[in-house]
């Protein structure tokens, strides 16, 4: 039987040069970015002038689905090149110079052609996805869309081909001398956590939030 392969090869496009031992192929840890996140930014080119727009996304093995208005910019083509980050900020590095200071991240690049979605079970899929991405189990919860709704929404879908990672973990490295100078150097933590879900004016008696754990 044949096995996928563990990691995506780099190209002339993706291969990272710039800190090069930062640069993260490995399938695994690139599906794990993409999971955790929850909004990408995608860039395009249209007519001559470039746009990047934040937006909602869902990974299905290797595709990434991208939703919006059926009016925007991004979903005015069957299909468009584009480029889509995905960026998760673990922690602040204080370093005891300002050049050494930096962030602990996990970001993650895809380039490619992305393609409209046509087939309505197709997108309907691709709308669980997102909701699912949002909340676990909120699609089976909620009110499905009904035709109107579907019509009312454009998905595009991108395959994950030329990808690309980028990590930078533990404290900062400061020059050697500068460990001598009385300045505090570490890392501050930065932490994602869920709030207690504030009910609407409307919601019935008895209803209780979905569980965000």
């Amino acid at each position: 039987m044949e096995t996928s392969t563990p990691s995506y090869p780099p190209t002339e496009r993706t291969q990272v040069k710039r800190l090069a031992k930062r640069g993260v192929y490995d399938k695994e840890q690139v599906h794990a970015i993409l999971d955790e996140g929850f909004v990408c930014h995608v860039g395009f080119v249209l007519e001559g002038q470039p746009f990047v727009i934040p937006t909602a996304y869902a990974r299905a093995g290797e595709q990434i689905y991208i939703h919006g208005a059926p009016a925007s910019r991004l979903m005015k083509s069957k299909e468009v090149d584009v480029c889509l980050t995905v960026t998760l900020v673990d922690g602040l590095v204080v370093a005891r110079s300002a050049f050494h200071t930096s962030i602990n991240y996990r970001s993650v690049v895809v380039l490619g052609k992305a393609r409209l979605v046509l087939d309505i079970d197709q997108k309907r899929e691709a709308l669980r996805l997102f909701t699912n991405h949002v909340i676990t189990g909120r699609w089976e919860q909620a009110k499905q869309p009904t035709d109107q709704e579907l019509k009312a929404t454009s998905v595009l879908a991108l395959p994950l081909d030329e990808v690309s990672a980028k990590v930078r973990t533990g404290p900062p490295i400061d020059d050697e001398e500068d460990y001598a100078l009385p300045i505090w150097g570490g890392v501050v933590p930065v932490v994602q956590t869920f709030g207690e879900p504030m009910p609407d004016a409307r919601v019935m008696p008895g209803i209780t939030a979905p569980n965000l754990g």
